[in-house]
């Protein structure tokens, strides 16, 4: 078990960590997710007893970790996100070297042995370090952290650099861990999280901003409760009889999507789960439903609503789209090409104009100047890059370019 209360960093002026607390049970997974300098792996690193804290405790099984390290540090098993590896040694060496260095009481063989099992480097035990692949080599850094038998593993970043194979691997491992020891995993990958953990917590500039499961954190952030069931059977009929269900606010039926088959999405009232009484109901009518799912927010949304604050607007609980709407965008279409229009006029040449003489041109061109569509072509340009998000490359040069 693991308990950080009040845990404080102070770097001069910085605060890196800001008062954070938070519990970590036996047996439990737990995510640990946060952007780049929001504090993550200054946490990590004063829960391992690598930095120590400028206030607060971080207390392992029991044990203060800055009282008491040497026996606090037995119960952990820390993999880095750059594992500690000896690259001239081979896996036998540098296994039986952190054995030694941890100082372990179990049967050397066997426990090493069953380590190489676990991770899968069995068939890699006498080859030198640098040899392997990145993949073998994060399985050799997992490895050192479950020499001894930690009752808890701090995992940071155990995928990184891993093909798709490697990462399915690891998260099976992860998982099977998680039914001895207590994990803390932190990873970019939002999808290992979501997979592996029974709890996430999200660090911000320094504090907690969430704490809770993935389903929780994403039913609790979400303003859309609705569900979009696939039901045979007569349009008219279904609607009727799911708007007799206490807590529907209203139903709405798509197309149809198989023969006899139509999608229908339904609002509910907050804090009201239909489903059972939807299946209910439903089945006595002789009917099936072929598919169920609801708007809920995935684990990327809710990382980024709670990170990102108001700059996200995730409302309709869908990827977030431009922030032009069809009628802006129609309406800046419609001044580029009358501009376009514009500019193609006034810039006839004389020799398109023929046979016109000086004082036909000039009245051609006070005419174009007393015109109601007198439109500035750059006005527009900027119009559009003001109403329109900028692209984020074209951001990052610009900002080169003033760095010059």
């Amino acid at each position: 078990m693991i308990e950080v209360r009040n845990l404080t960093k102070q770097y001069g002026q910085k605060r890196a960590v800001d008062n954070i607390s938070f519990t970590v049970n036996d047996g439990e997974i737990l995510g640990f997710l946060g952007p780049n300098g929001a504090g993550k792996s200054t946490t990590m690193n004063m829960l391992t007893g690598y930095i120590s804290a400028t206030d607060g405790q971080a207390v392992i099984n029991g044990i203060d970790i800055l009282e008491d390290p040497t026996n606090a540090k037995k119960n952990i098993g820390y993999l880095p996100e750059i594992p500690p590896l000896y690259l001239d040694m081979t896996v036998k060496e540098y296994l039986n070297f952190i054995y030694d260095l941890k100082k372990c009481k179990l049967p050397r063989a066997a426990h090493i042995e069953d380590v190489c099992k676990l991770v899968m480097i069995t068939d890699v035990y006498n080859r030198l370090i640098k040899h392997l692949s990145k993949g073998y080599k994060q399985r050799v850094g997992l490895a050192q952290a479950l020499i001894g038998n930690p009752a808890i593993l701090i995992l940071d970043e155990p995928t990184v650099g891993l093909d798709p194979k490697q990462i399915h691997e690891i998260r099976t491992l992860i998982k099977k861990l998680g039914k001895r020891h207590t994990v803390i995993l932190s990873s970019h990958i939002l999808s290992e999280i979501q997979a592996v953990c029974d709890r996430i917590v999200i660090i911000n500039n320094g504090k907690i901003a969430a704490d809770d499961t993935p389903e929780n954190l994403s039913r609790k952030l979400s303003e859309d409760h609705r569900l979009v069931a696939r039901i045979d059977g007569t349009k008219d009929e279904n609607i009727k009889l799911i708007k007799g269900i206490k807590g529907v606010v209203s139903v709405c039926a798509d197309m149809e999507r198989e023969n006899g088959t139509f999608d229908y999405e339904i609002e509910t009232e907050e804090n009201t789960d239909i489903r059972r009484e939807l299946f209910k109901r439903v089945a006595e009518k002789g009917r099936s439903i072929l598919m169920l799912k609801t708007n809920e927010l995935t684990l990327e949304d809710v990382f980024l609503k709670i990170t990102m604050g108001s700059e996200f607007d995730f409302g309709s609980k869908k990827k977030a789209e431009s922030t032009v709407s069809e009628e802006q965008s129609r309406d800046l279409h419609e001044k580029v090409d009358s501009a376009v229009l514009a500019a193609a006029v006034a810039g006839l040449s004389r020799e398109e104009l023929g046979e016109t003489d000086d004082n036909d041109i000039d009245d051609i061109e006070e005419d174009s100047a007393d015109t109601d569509t007198d439109i500035d072509i750059d006005t527009i340009i900027d119009e559009i890059d003001t109403d329109t998000d900028s692209d984020p490359e074209d951001d990052e040069e610009e900002t080169d370019g003033g760095d010059m």
